[in-house]
């Protein structure tokens, strides 16, 4: 049974929920990892995820859909991505299974904040991969936390699939080239603060970054990914070593040429080429899609298809989405795993 709570404004931050999943890698070993009522994490004052930023996280959601069941939305997705960023920061891998079975355990130990279908909301899960021990020098940890927290969420934006305007940002980089772009590393978030706020500063959603290479081509827009729409029935999205690989982009990449009859591309985005786009937006797991209205550049602001009306392609794009995502339009292969209630 659901809590009671005001499901439809829930906004987007922390609840403590009842249960956390935590699991601790020592001897070269994964431990078994258990449900906690314990919400602090414990760790030396000298762990490498403090002092070196040997850190990595995810982010994924349980959906409730109309017949009162909770599914995750391609899991193993992220678990995969959880383990190229530990790869690229010398951390130790969570399996597949292990990470699965641990977004399961904590959706279903705290089922009852899992919202109702038809409210917006959902359960936003967050896995956690920590460098812990006492460890000083600048060297890889022996020892790691994993551990999965989740709290009920609503729109990421206020005002759900609404468009906004976006900043493009020349004065500051999201990621270097050849750095950890593509990792989901807490340093590139917070770097991303400063150029944020001033951007929200001037009245705008969030910064567009360009390649940190040459500044001539869109890659991130804030921590989500970007697509645009041309009046060719393209889709097309950054295609860059430093973006990090969103799950949500690729899906849409996959439902546009399948569902859509849309043809679906990777590649460079310049800024010279704006004009061929109809429709843009920018995408992710905890905003789904956000329209882009237009974007400033400079002294010119570019405008899409409205600053004030959801273009009809993203609208679709978002329907077939959390279509799927809610249980209402039927999945790919794979791409839904059922979570068993207690």
């Amino acid at each position: 049974m659901t809590k009671a709570l005001d499901w439809e404004n829930l906004g987007f931050s922390y609840m403590k929920l009842p249960y956390r999943y935590l699991a601790y890698y020592k001897d070269g070993q994964w431990q078994k990892g258990e449900l906690t009522e314990d919400a602090t994490l414990h760790i030396s004052e000298c762990s490498t995820s403090l002092h070196y930023g040997q850190q990595a996280f995810e982010g994924l959601k349980a959906y409730r859909t109309k017949d009162g069941s909770i599914q995750l939305f391609r899991p193993d997705q992220n678990a995969k991505r959880l383990q190229r960023t530990a790869e690229r920061l010398m951390m130790a891998p969570v399996p597949e299974d292990m990470f699965i079975d641990a977004c399961k355990q904590v959706v279903q130990a705290n089922q009852d904040y899992v919202p109702p279908y038809g409210s917006g909301g959902t359960l936003y899960i967050r896995p956690l991969l920590l460098g812990i021990g006492d460890i000083i020098g600048v060297k890889p940890a022996d020892e790691y936390i994993f551990t999965v927290f989740a709290m009920p969420v609503g729109n990421y934006f206020k005002g759900g699939l609404q468009p906004t305007n976006f900043l493009i940002q020349d004065d500051y980089d999201r990621a270097a080239p050849h750095g950890t772009g593509a990792a989901k590393v807490g340093g590139n978030y917070a770097g991303s603060f400063v150029p944020g706020q001033l951007a929200k500063e001037r009245g705008f959603s969030d910064v567009i970054y360009l390649d940190p290479a040459t500044h001539t081509k869109i890659e991130e827009v804030g921590s989500a990914n970007f697509f645009g729409i041309t009046a060719d029935n393209e889709f097309i999205t950054p295609l860059s070593p430093s973006i990090l690989p969103s799950i949500t982009k690729y899906s849409l990449l996959y439902l546009a040429e399948h569902r859509l009859g849309m043809k679906a591309i990777e590649g460079d985005i310049f800024l010279d080429d704006l004009d061929k786009f109809v429709e843009a937006g920018a995408c992710g797991t905890a905003a789904v899609i956000s329209p882009i209205g237009g974007v400033q550049h400079g002294d010119d602001l570019h405008v899409f298809y409205s600053e004030t009306e959801v273009g009809p392609v993203t609208r679709r794009l978002y329907d077939e989405l959390t279509g799927i995502q809610f249980g209402d339009v039927e999945a790919p292969d794979g791409w839904i795993v059922k979570v068993d209630e207690q």
